[in-house]
């Protein structure tokens, strides 16, 4: 009996090896959850056996004096060794863990061999749906890979473990696919590739170890996480020549804004020297531009400049800033002064739909465009980069919204309320008084349509207020369609007018070098005076614009463009002009403009406009502008 008092002292090693059994059956369950249930159950059974045998060998176990150790356990009328219960006992527990695997093994013929179906699409297995978790998972590997397939009747089984076999097929099949698509036939071919372009690969993981450092910097280093900086500087030398003096309707020959009528009636008319010295200024803008979405915009542009075209002492009252003049040279209100030029935040509604909101929206921004009239890369002057009848708002407080109706078709509607930047004293939009409805506002509505990537067509209509001046006057920098200076026909003043503007536009890229574009408006200006008893009317004008351009000429990235303009043709209503009706002529202007990209950051723009009969004068001599223009951006 002495033989089993070895085995009852190393209890604990029996209990280590039960727990090493348990672990391997842990161990198991990456392969096959059954053996993993059996095991396990072996392993419990067995420790909680050995602890009943020791717990019985403790209560039996006699010390004497001699330090000779026995334990009995009696069974019935027979006492038995502890060695030969703990024997009996590991039986058991086998027999009782074998019967427990015959009930838990698959049915006869699924685990006896490893028979699979051929198939090509999830769809085919019977027992698998769409909403099962796994199902895109399944779908992957059989559709795009084809390394699983499914039992013979056309099921995959999916709530059951898997054997050892399934398991090496199915990884086999996918190793397979693996190879077919790296072109290697094994990973010894993926270690000699490793080797032949050990070079190349240290390259490439120095090059990405100094991009994020470089990254690292930046991101450290940026001007905002949601901001953008970006600026352009505009320089021009600039110089105007004529070949005798020109007639001006103004009220003093010296003042470019005032006109006004004679005893007679008839509109004041000054004769203006030609003579003009170069001038050299500037225009610069900064823009903040942030984005907290992705898809939306935050817009914030600060501008400021010194520059005046030569051309402005040569126009008549209400036509500063018109013909003879580049659309970026121009001061703001005082020389260097900085103003905020823009505000506004666009967003999108869905995939369709956006809008634009603020207190100064750009009209530019979103009507008449034309892709080579933009006045950065294509014709520059203000009489020729955009419809001169088109509206009488260029930056105002309201909103604008853009529906895309199709691919080749898309819908612009904006109301603004005057808020323009260069005019002196209140703006209407922020003044109590005038408010968003009150003072100078256009309506605006667009129609494109895009047939092919090459042709733009484009119709307008713009329904306008125009606010009168403190004199009763209608015109000036709000007035369009009115070209000029308007009163009630006899030196009276003006309630405010309403007006209505029709304009088509297009763009045709005939070849990469060669395009077409060209504007029609016809605008009409209703005009009601404020002395009792006396009949208002209309003045109706009409605009032209044809012209060509040549595409990355000499360059990529360059362009030049011949613009021909009729800027304002009175149609009748001439007798309400005290400015801009002339003797009845037709003023026309000729712009050559070729843009050379120096850089990706500087252009040399240099320009030559060309007036004929200004003013709408006949006997007004041709008067010739130069401009030498530089764009710096960054």
């Amino acid at each position: 009996m002495q033989s089993g008092l070895p085995l009852l002292r190393s209890s604990k090693w029996i209990r280590v090896s039960c727990q090493v059994l348990l672990f391997l059956g842990i161990y198991n369950q990456f392969f096959t959850q059954q053996v993993k249930a059996i095991d396990v159950l072996i392993g419990t059974d067995i420790i909680k056996k050995v602890d009943a045998a020791e717990e019985l060998a403790t209560e039996k176990f006699d010390t004497t004096e001699e330090g000779e150790n026995y334990a009995f356990e009696e069974i019935g009328s027979e006492e038995i060794d502890v060695t030969e219960s703990i024997d009996f006992e590991l039986e058991l527990a086998r027999t009782e863990s074998d019967s427990e695997l015959e009930t838990t093994q698959a049915p006869p013929g699924e685990s006896d061999s490893v028979d699979i179906a051929q198939i090509t699409s999830v769809s085919e297995l019977s027992d698998v749906e769409p909403s099962d978790w796994a199902f895109t998972a399944l779908q992957r590997l059989i559709e795009d890979y084809g390394c699983l397939e499914g039992y013979p009747d056309r099921t995959f089984r999916g709530d059951r473990a898997m054997t050892r076999y399934e398991f090496a097929a199915g990884l086999n099949a996918c190793l397979d696919t693996i190879f077919q698509l790296t072109g290697v036939a094994d990973f010894s071919d993926i270690d000699r590739l490793q080797e032949e372009f050990a070079i190349e690969l240290e390259a490439v993981r120095a090059q990405t170890t100094d991009l994020e450092a470089r990254v690292a910097e930046i991101e450290a280093n940026q001007f905002s996480t949601t901001t953008k900086l970006r600026g352009s500087v505009f320089a021009y030398l600039s110089y105007a020549a004529a070949n005798g003096d020109v007639l001006s309707e103004r009220a003093i020959a010296t003042n470019p804004f005032a006109g006004g009528r004679d005893e007679a009636g008839n509109p004041l008319v000054q004769s203006i020297e030609s003579d003009i010295q170069p001038t050299f200024g500037y225009l610069t803008w900064l823009d903040l531009t942030s984005s907290f979405t992705g898809q939306d915009r935050l817009q914030i542009q600060i501008a400021a400049g010194d520059a005046t075209s030569a051309a402005n002492n040569f126009t008549s009252a209400g036509l500063f800033n018109t013909y003879g003049t580049p659309f970026t040279l121009s001061r703001v209100i005082n020389d260097d002064e900085p103003v905020v030029r823009e505000v506004f935040y666009s967003f999108p509604v869905g995939k369709k739909l956006s809008f634009t909101v603020g207190p100064r929206v750009n009209w530019y921004r979103h009507f008449d465009n034309n892709r080579f009239t933009f006045f950065i890369t294509g014709a520059n002057s203000f009489n020729s980069s955009g419809g001169t009848q088109a509206n009488a708002v260029d930056r105002g407080a309201g909103v604008v919204a853009e529906i895309d109706l199709a691919r080749w078709a898309d819908l612009r509607v904006g109301y603004l309320a005057e808020n323009t930047e260069f005019l002196s004293g209140p703006r209407s939009s922020s003044d109590p008084e005038r408010g968003l409805f009150g003072g100078a506002n256009t309506l605006t509505g667009q129609l494109g349509i895009y047939p092919t990537d090459d042709i733009n067509l484009r119709f307008l209509y713009t329904r306008s207020n125009l606010e009168a001046n403190q004199f009763g006057i209608v015109g000036g920098a709000v007035s369009e369609p009115l070209y000029g200076l308007a009163d009630d026909g006899q030196g009276g003043p003006l309630n405010n007018a309403t007006a209505d503007t029709f304009l088509f536009n297009f763009d045709w890229l005939v070849t990469k070098g060669f395009g077409l574009f060209g504007r029609y408006s016809y605008g009409s200006t209703n005009l009601n005076p404020s002395t009792a008893g006396r009949e208002g009317g209309d003045v109706n004008a009409q605009s032209i614009q044809a012209g060509v351009a040549f595409p990355n000429l000499f360059k990529p990235g360059a362009q030049a463009i011949i613009s021909y303009v009729q800027p304002f043709e009175v149609l009748d209503g001439e007798e309400f002009l005290i400015a801009g009706g002339g003797d009845g002529a037709i003023q026309r202007e000729v712009e050559f403009t070729y843009r050379y990209p120096v850089s990706p950051n500087l252009a040399i723009i240099p320009s030559l406009y060309w007036v004929m009969n200004a003013n709408n004068f006949e006997d007004n001599p041709d008067i010739f502008f130069f401009n030498l223009q530089a764009q710096v951006s960054f």
